[in-house]
């Protein structure tokens, strides 16, 4: 198990143990690693692997009617892919909860990773998301605690936005 991000292993107490999450969704993404590889080892979740991200805002939906709670783990630029059904969540007034790693963010070198990491906070506002930001360690778990209260009480979408500064650039 990694050992690299520590936030990482805190987040996912978090949200398993105190907020009680038992599905992550996920596309394979190397800013969530510890994520998925804890939500793989661990027999009280269900951890999907998704083939596109918005896949995820589907599973969140049975997930929520079975009587259940999910988080979708996602890399910014699939934020595009999930335009249509982000509308889902509002419409069905239930929660959704995403925690998305930025590209196209502080330090980033690849130029197509640009259009939507600029955009991406301005596309969940516009889909009537709440939008919270983690670029430290220190301010992950305060983000992740809003983030399941403010969907699972207020029934409201929120996307954590996890920046580059936190993870590091990927080098291109």
């Amino acid at each position: 198990m990694a050992d690299d991000q520590p936030w990482a292993h805190e987040m996912y107490d978090l949200l398993t143990k105190k907020h009680g999450v038992t599905q992550i969704s996920y596309v394979p993404d190397a800013g969530h690693r510890v994520m998925i590889e804890r939500s793989l080892e661990d027999e009280n979740v269900h951890a999907v692997s998704l083939t596109t991200e918005e896949e995820g805002v589907a599973m969140a939906a049975g997930a929520w009617l079975g009587g259940e709670k999910s988080v979708l783990l996602m890399q910014s630029s699939g934020a595009g892919n999930c335009v249509n059904m982000f509308s889902l969540p509002r419409l069905g007034r239930f929660p959704f909860v995403t925690f998305m790693t930025m590209r196209g963010d502080f330090g980033e070198g690849n130029p197509w990773q640009m259009p939507m990491g600029l955009s991406v906070e301005n596309i969940l506002k516009a889909c009537e998301f709440v939008v919270l930001r983690a670029d430290s360690a220190e301010e992950v778990l305060p983000a992740a605690e809003a983030a399941m209260t403010m969907a699972y009480k207020s029934h409201q979408c929120v996307a954590v936005l996890l920046g580059q500064k936190l993870l590091g650039a990927k080098a291109f």
